[in-house]
């Protein structure tokens, strides 16, 4: 069945009903729009969903818990879904929006086309058929003006008082009329033939035609529909497999979770490398009563020298100081050489750092040796560059390279120093030595252990601790003195120093201070400031003037 044989009188009917498929083939493509919105929008929560929950700390403090671990993976295959959405979303606007609206807009001017056409057909059978009609109309009033003449000549003819030249002039009247109306049947005869045929050439050629190509053209609009449901569906299967890989990597990685893996982290993570405390000894108060001849009472050896314990020595400092196991631990601040961490995790975070700065170096080594090879070619063929052009990034590569040889060095003295503790440590029990004396409680002038963990503090870099290198006594007796030393000489600050070791001194970059005690081979300075304040500095972070009369010439004022 086709529309021209049909339907050749419904023009207006198919005009609204193209008009209503061009209208639905534009809803379904505000659906797709709609619908492709929607999965940008899940695509970009489950963006920021991921973000969110993503670690936001360094890739050395993540946690290496394989419960952790599996949910990242997680993350990252949710990552990898929202990016398929995206893919649905970009698909579908491409592939079938654009392609729909595209579509549209050439349906549009097809159907334009073509109803044009229609009237245009229309409108030529409409001018032919009021050329018929005209024709016609012009026939019948000439035929009434013919027979009005006949009757005329009849009467005139008949009149026995008419004249014979009103006769004549009635019969030429008569014949006039009927010339024409006989001209006037011919005309509408042609007219009439040219209308019927052009008539039927329309509704049996022109408009079969038309509506056969509206016909047509609303068949590939149902087509393209149908094509376009089934790339609506394509695009949503072809991400599929995808998606499912996603799935399956979230399966994986729940089944990668082992608690005895992460037990063991916990163990690697946290070990101090102590040792646990021994037994405290006995300590016997009651040396000192006079006793009966009872032997019932405990007999301990008396002190050599009769020296009476010291109460706040009875427990070992160092040994009090690993009794916080299920206590608070003060939050030590983050040093550079991590001397605020146990002895084994002090280790492994050094280690780590002299890998990535030997990773580091390697890198500058490699680039000052392509930058060299470089430099040779341009010798041997200046056209190809200036070698003198190169020689700032050779300096700067050689500086880089010197200053990382310098952390390198650094640390490595602070690994060796840590595992030499490491290996004390591991051998020694606590003593029953509970009077021995470690200036506040401390294990040695870097440590961070003391029975105030809130007080840990280190050294400055490559420096020894002034306390280290003047014994306990010696240092108080120094500070303790009344007299000022005399000046020696005085100092220009090359870097600041924040002189939180006890003992040090506080001072920033270009200060100036008064030398009253030169550098014993320590690497520690004696300083004064102007405000009379008194302590060590390192050596190596001043630039030192001494006095010509440097003994007592120059006195503090």
């Amino acid at each position: 069945m086709t529309w021209g044989t049909e339907l050749w009188d419904q023009f207006e009917n198919l005009d609204k009903h193209t008009q209503w498929g061009i209208d639905f083939l534009e809803r379904y493509a505000k659906f797709v729009k709609e619908r492709l919105e929607i999965e940008q929008t899940y695509a970009k929560q489950l963006r920021n969903l991921v973000k969110k929950y993503c670690p936001k700390r360094s890739k050395d403090d993540e946690p290496r818990f394989s419960s952790c671990m599996s949910f990242y993976s997680i993350l990252n295959e949710l990552n990898d879904y929202a990016g398929q959405r995206e893919v649905v979303a970009e698909e579908m606007g491409h592939n079938v929006y654009g392609e729909l609206m595209r579509y549209s807009q050439d349906l549009k001017s097809e159907r334009k086309h073509h109803l044009q056409e229609g009237r245009k057909a229309q409108q030529y059978l409409d001018q032919c058929w009021k050329h018929m009609d005209n024709s016609k109309k012009k026939f019948e009033r000439e035929c009434k003006e013919a027979e009005k003449s006949q009757i005329s000549y009849d009467r005139l003819d008949n009149d026995i008082n008419a004249t014979k030249s009103e006769v004549e002039k009635a019969k030429s009247q008569l014949y006039l009329r009927t010339h024409s109306a006989d001209e006037s049947k011919n005309e509408y005869a042609a007219q009439l033939q040219n209308f019927n045929g052009e008539q039927w050439k329309h509704f049996n050629v022109a408009i079969p035609q038309i509506f056969k190509n509206l016909q047509d053209m609303d068949e590939r609009r149902t087509v393209k529909l149908g094509e376009t449901y089934r790339s609506f569906a394509d695009v949503e299967r072809r991400v599929v497999p995808i998606i499912s890989k996603c799935l399956e990597g979230m399966v994986t990685a729940a089944k990668a979770v082992d608690q005895r893996k992460d037990s063991a982290i916990v163990v690697e993570s946290f070990k101090s490398g102590f040792e646990p405390p021994g037994d405290f000894p006995f300590e016997d108060y009651s040396q000192n009563l006079s006793r009966t001849g009872s032997d019932n009472t405990i007999s301990t050896p008396k002190n050599e020298g009769g020296v009476k314990p010291d109460p706040k020595h009875s427990i070992s400092k160092a040994a009090k100081n690993k009794l916080w196991l299920f206590g608070k631990k003060p939050k030590a601040p983050s040093l550079e050489d991590f001397s605020h961490l146990p002895p084994e995790q002090r280790r492994k975070r050094l280690q780590a750092r002299i890998d990535e700065l030997s990773k580091e170096l390697q890198k500058e080594v490699d680039q000052r040796d392509a930058l060299n090879k470089m430099k040779d070619v341009y010798e041997k063929n200046p056209q190809m560059g200036d070698p003198q052009s190169l020689q700032p990034k050779i300096s700067e590569t050689m500086c880089n390279m010197e200053k990382l040889r310098s952390e390198i060095h650094k640390n490595e003295s602070w690994l060796s120093e840590v595992e030499g503790k490491v290996s004390t440590r591991g051998d020694r029990r606590p003593s029953a030595d509970v009077n021995h004396h470690t200036p506040h409680g401390r294990e040695s002038p870097e440590g961070s252990y003391t029975d105030d963990p809130s007080k840990e503090h280190r050294s400055p870099p490559h420096q020894p601790d002034p306390r280290q290198a003047h014994q306990p006594d010696e240092f108080d007796d120094e500070f303790d003195d009344d007299d000022p030393l005399p000046v020696l000489g005085h100092c220009k600050a090359l870097y600041s120093f924040d002189g939180q070791n006890e003992g040090t001194l506080l001072m920033k970059e270009d200060d100036v201070l008064y030398i009253i005690e030169e550098d014993k081979g320590d690497g520690w300075t004696r300083a004064r400031t102007q405000s009379g304040e008194e302590g060590y500095v390192p050596t190596s972070y001043v630039e030192i003037a001494m006095e010509k009369n440097s003994k007592g010439a120059v006195t503090y004022i």
